[in-house]
């Protein structure tokens, strides 16, 4: 389906990318007023936030109406189950979400948990609006096209989420 729908909007001259509707909302809702960066025809970005809307209601669907009988969405190896525990985290096989204890709303009154969630949300922001595009938008439209700096994007998320994953998050926990 991603392949097709790629097909489908490069044929149309379109780019995707779920970064690009925060502009289109925040442009239609008055920024343009505040700064230049959002001074840009939003009107013609409407696609773009129907492919958002269509996303959120596709995975609301997927996980009511298409969840496995078992009600194991994920099969996680052992393991990952044994990184998990070794890293402090209760994560038993079958446990639905697979979320660590931290991730919910109480945590954002504790140092860690405001670090983790806030800091780390306003990286990925900082990050999607440094690089041009979100994961999303530079792995699967700008890639497609065959852009080098999607490319290049692409393989600074991968180094930057192997640099989390084995410095910066066994230090964390």
């Amino acid at each position: 389906m991603i392949a097709l729908i790629m097909f489908i909007l490069l044929f149309f001259g379109k780019e995707f990318g779920i970064s690009a509707n925060f502009r289109v909302m925040c442009a239609a809702d008055g920024a343009d007023q505040f700064a230049d960066f959002f001074k840009f025809d939003w009107q013609s970005q409407g696609w773009n936030l129907l492919v958002a809307v269509g996303a959120m209601f596709g995975g609301y669907i997927a996980a009511h109406y298409f969840t496995p009988a078992d009600g194991h969405i994920a099969h996680v190896s052992a393991a990952t189950v044994n990184s998990l525990r070794q890293l402090g985290m209760t994560y038993e096989p079958g446990q639905v979400p697979l979320m660590p204890e931290w991730y919910c709303w109480l945590s954002l009154f504790t140092w860690r948990g405001w670090l983790i969630l806030a800091g780390g949300g306003f990286l990925v922001g900082f990050g999607a609006r440094y690089a041009g595009g979100c994961t999303s938008g530079h792995a699967i439209s700008g890639m497609s096209a065959l852009q080098l700096g999607s490319l290049y994007a692409v393989i600074g998320f991968f180094l930057g989420g192997l640099f989390m994953t084995y410095l910066i998050f066994p230090l964390i926990f």
